[in-house]
């Protein structure tokens, strides 16, 4: 016959691995849980990321082909329409603007790109950046010459 001992660990044990299975499957039951909020989360983040890439993509400066030469496209300055829009060259020209303490000439906005501005013909491009800006809307270019950004 077996020992009432032996019998009592047995029942005991038993109990303790029930107790331990309880918590188990619901531990389970948690991280599965937990698991599927993560899987929607992500396909929640892939949307807007998605979203994001493709507002971007619109925002993006254009450039376009002109006699086998990449140019960017400017676009004029329209309500919402963002200084991203701009080629990043084009939008540190506005940055020299407008912390500049007023209007700038194009000398100072040389300088502060850090163009050689003792040489006439270095100058030239940026001033017809700057002329560029100024027709499209973003900077008003002053009868002396100098430049401010529009309000």
């Amino acid at each position: 016959m077996v020992d009432p001992e032996t019998l009592e660990r047995i029942a005991a044990r038993r109990a303790e691995l029930d107790v331990l299975e309880e918590q188990l499957v619901k531990q389970l039951q948690e991280v599965r849980a937990e698991r599927d909020e993560l899987a929607v989360a992500l396909r929640v983040l892939e949307r807007l990321s998605e979203r994001i890439t493709q507002e971007h993509a619109a925002a993006a400066p254009v450039s376009a082909q002109v006699g086998g030469r990449t140019v960017w496209m400017i676009p004029g300055r329209e309500p919402g329409l963002q200084e991203a829009a701009l080629p990043p060259e084009y939008q540190r020209i506005l940055t020299v603007v407008r912390t500049a303490a007023g209007p700038v000439t194009v000398r100072h906005v040389g300088e502060e790109l850090g163009v050689e501005v003792t040489v006439k013909g270095k100058l030239e491009p940026l001033r017809g950046k700057l002329r560029k800006l100024s027709d499209r809307g973003w900077l008003h270019k002053r009868p002396d010459g100098k430049f401010s950004v529009r309000p």
